[in-house]
């Protein structure tokens, strides 16, 4: 390992990573397994949005709201619910999980990987070359002899409308850190954080509308928006599909907020959510010093070197790449990445052939997500229109869950659905999409099979225990071969 140098006031490690959340944390552990000397800059809480304001804490909030739902479809078992969530044992429980909002155990695990922590504010001054200024205002220069990994993350974009400022909209760190529940929320956006923030808080009881221009989880099958539409309003929640919030208003700054929307209308809330998207959290990290434009995202080759940068030193992992805004595929990219750095300061060659050791292939073929609405919403893969415009012959496969007797036994009146898209010239699984209570656990599996191209034919031997859910593989494989022994067209 090289170790880190001082020289006029620079200090000089192997690797600089910007960003000292689960995807920095991955990449600086690769590294320094590669034999590498690591520094990590972080200038908020080490372990990032992931862990104070994004998966840990709303898994954490929506896990009560869920299981609640679940022993509900279970009779014999829903005679037991007879009030409502404990709320401040909701929010002890979620702070729990956040460790309240104190880094202090993750600054140590930085430590344990073998890196060097520097709290502060890390901008590019040149190439290789980073300045991380502490809130005292002191400063300390970094250089990098092999890689800068950026992992800075991305914020929440709010829509440029009147009376924003005044309504002062809450985001999803909002959304995951308060402890009040207002009795009426508005819910704008029907992505994954929309969808699952609507579960969450309608669930611990404030009065909630949820308004989306389109449908919702439009990037998955059009079946799994509407499930977890049907969902939603089944809970309570006033689901309203395409509704545009125009105007914003909150003349008392205590009071209520009142939204204009595009069909004439006017709602009255106590506070308002925006899931409407994200934003690259690169506007302030000194892009301009090494010929990139601030605030952008960083397009990325399979390895993660970031395109438009001359020589092999800069890498981005995780939502600044805008490939997968998933904790999980970041985490994935990083591992790959820190492998291929520390393969590149080694001269040893670079495997970056697709599924090769320093390639992120899946990030194009085997994207699994998860949404923890009730029901939950799980995919992997192409969707069935994805695969067409790839050019894909396809077959499509399509059973409601409850064909499983698994299914049955989960829940009573158990209502779910599972989607195969099947490649037809090499019968082999290019997405799966399940929708229902539970089905979260359903998709590695369903990963498992995409990611390793795994026939059909050697996949129906891959036997499902009686009784489970997951029998829904025998049922579905089943499907397929009856369907395919049917004489009638394919699928373009």
């Amino acid at each position: 390992m090289s170790a880190p140098r001082e020289n006029q006031g620079t200090t000089t490690y192997d690797v600089i990573v910007l960003g000292a959340g689960p995807v920095g944390q991955n990449v600086a552990d690769r590294a320094h397994a590669a034999g590498l000397s690591v520094a990590v800059v972080e200038r908020e809480l080490v372990g990032g949005e992931c862990s104070y304001w994004a998966c840990v804490p709303s898994k954490a909030l929506l896990r009560p709201v869920i299981a609640v739902a679940d022993v509900r479809r279970v009779d014999g078992a829903r005679q037991a619910v007879t009030g409502s969530l404990d709320t401040d044992g909701v929010f002890a429980r979620r702070n729990h999980y956040v460790a309240d909002w104190d880094d202090s155990r993750q600054a140590l695990g930085i430590k344990s990987l073998g890196a060097d922590l520097f709290r502060g504010h890390g901008r590019f001054e040149g190439p290789g070359r980073v300045t991380v200024t502490r809130d005292d205002g002191a400063q300390q220069t970094l250089t990098a002899r092999h890689a800068v990994a950026v992992a800075t993350g991305s914020l929440p974009v709010l829509p440029d409308i009147p009376g924003i400022e005044e309504a002062r909209p809450w985001t999803n760190r909002h959304g995951t850190d308060s402890s009040t529940v207002p009795a009426r929320l508005a819910v704008i956006g029907g992505g994954g954080v929309g969808v699952e923030m609507a579960t969450l808080w309608q669930g611990l009881g404030s009065r909630v509308t949820l308004l989306a221009r389109r449908s919702l989880l439009p990037r998955l099958e059009p079946f799994a928006g509407e499930l977890v539409a049907q969902g939603l309003g089944d809970a309570g929640v006033d689901v309203r599909i395409g509704v545009r919030v125009t105007a914003l208003r909150r003349p008392d700054p205590e009071g209520p907020v009142f939204l204009t929307l595009d069909n004439g209308g006017e709602l009255e809330v106590d506070e308002v959510l925006f899931a409407t998207g994200r934003t690259p959290a690169t506007d302030d990290i000194g892009l301009d010093r090494i010929g990139l434009t601030p605030g952008s995202w960083l397009d990325v080759d399979t390895t993660c070197l970031v395109d438009g940068v001359d020589g092999e030193w800069l890498y981005a992992l995780g939502d600044v790449n805008h490939r997968a805004l998933l904790t999980h595929q970041g985490k994935y990219q990083a591992r790959t990445a820190g492998d291929a750095i520390g393969a590149r300061a080694a001269g040893r060659p670079v495997d970056d052939a697709p599924w090769g050791d320093h390639a992120t292939t899946a990030d194009q073929h085997a994207v699994p997500q998860v949404f923890f609405t009730d029901p939950e919403a799980a995919a992997v893969g192409l969707t069935a229109e994805q695969a067409v415009d790839a050019g894909h012959r396809i077959r499509t496969v399509d059973l409601d869950l409850n064909a499983a007797q698994g299914a049955n036994l989960y829940a009573d009146g158990y209502q779910g659905h599972a989607r195969l898209v099947v490649d037809l010239d090499q019968e082999i699984l290019l997405g799966a999409t399940f929708v229902g209570p539970g089905v979260s656990e359903l998709l590695h599996s369903a990963t498992v099979a995409v990611a390793g191209e795994v026939p059909l034919k050697r996949l129906r031997h891959a036997i499902a225990c009686f009784p489970t859910v997951s029998e829904i593989w025998l049922f579905l494989l089943a499907a397929y071969q009856r369907d395919k022994e049917t004489p009638h067209a394919a699928s373009a």
